[in-house]
């Protein structure tokens, strides 16, 4: 039978918004080179690829670059993708085995809500180089945090994070997987925003991540007294992230849209 593929945008309440990820169910488990180039081929920042497993599916998700831990857009464009094959129905939880363990998505009609792990932050110096790579004045930033993936960097202004123009290749030399840059937001409704951007991983900027959101939670969640958050990601296709912190755990919850749908001829 034919490999198919599909295109789904992730974090998306219409067309061409949220972060695209591509989504390849298969029979069973393939080559590890395999996986990562077509990653490279589908040139978007997370490819997904799943197979059944008793209890659920194995999930594994690749960069352009390399194999990542943690994804949550590609995670919530694969429920999309069950979901369209008549393997999650509504109301339903779809449990997937990944390498931060396991996870679990329901969906709630036209949402999907995924439970991940929070990441705690913990404050350090900034690594050298990182705020004038991302063209901050340091006498402007709130502070410099650290999770088990990612820095991040908060500003007191919205305008700062929208408007930033980093020097990525500066970056790369970063010792993290990406760098998040976060604000209180000044939409009606909206309680942060952020950037994110891994040239690390072969991803300058991504659009909506879903996995920043797991210390971003954390984060915003002491700092504002909330459990309940809305977050946007402030990237060129922008999109909003729902979040519930429920002790070590988040809930992710965001909308899919089908793009794409084909076989690959290899």
């Amino acid at each position: 039978m034919a490999t198919e593929i599909f295109q789904v945008d992730a974090f998306a309440e219409r067309p061409f918004t949220g972060n695209p990820a591509a989504v390849c169910p298969l029979d069973g488990p393939r080559d590890i080179g395999w996986m990562q180039s077509l990653a490279e081929e589908m040139n978007l920042s997370e490819t997904a690829f799943f197979w059944p497993e008793t209890g659920g599916y194995r999930l594994r998700w690749f960069t352009p670059a390399a194999e990542v831990d943690l994804c949550g857009h590609a995670t919530l464009a694969t429920a999309h993708v069950l979901s369209l094959l008549g393997g999650l129905a509504d109301g339903e939880t779809v449990v997937f085995f990944c390498r931060s363990g396991e996870l679990r998505v329901e969906k709630i009609g036209d949402l999907y809500r995924m439970d991940f792990p929070r990441l705690d932050v913990e404050a350090t110096a900034a690594p050298e180089g990182l705020l004038e790579a991302l063209g901050l004045d340091p006498s402007e930033v709130i502070g410099v945090f650290r999770s088990r993936f990612d820095v991040l960097v908060v500003t007191p202004r919205p305008e700062q994070v929208r408007d930033l123009r980093p020097d990525f290749r500066a970056l790369q030399s970063t010792d993290a997987r990406g760098i998040i840059v976060t604000s209180e937001a000044s939409r009606p409704g909206v309680d942060f925003m952020s950037r994110f951007f891994g040239p690390a991983v072969g991803v300058d900027e991504d659009p909506v991540t879903g996995s920043a959101h797991c210390c971003l939670a954390s984060y915003w969640s002491d700092r504002l007294g909330k459990t309940e958050l809305r977050a946007f990601q402030a990237s060129k296709r922008g999109g909003y992230v729902g979040i519930r912190v429920r002790g070590d755990r988040v809930d992710l919850e965001g909308s899919a849209m089908l793009v794409l749908r084909g076989e690959l001829s290899i």
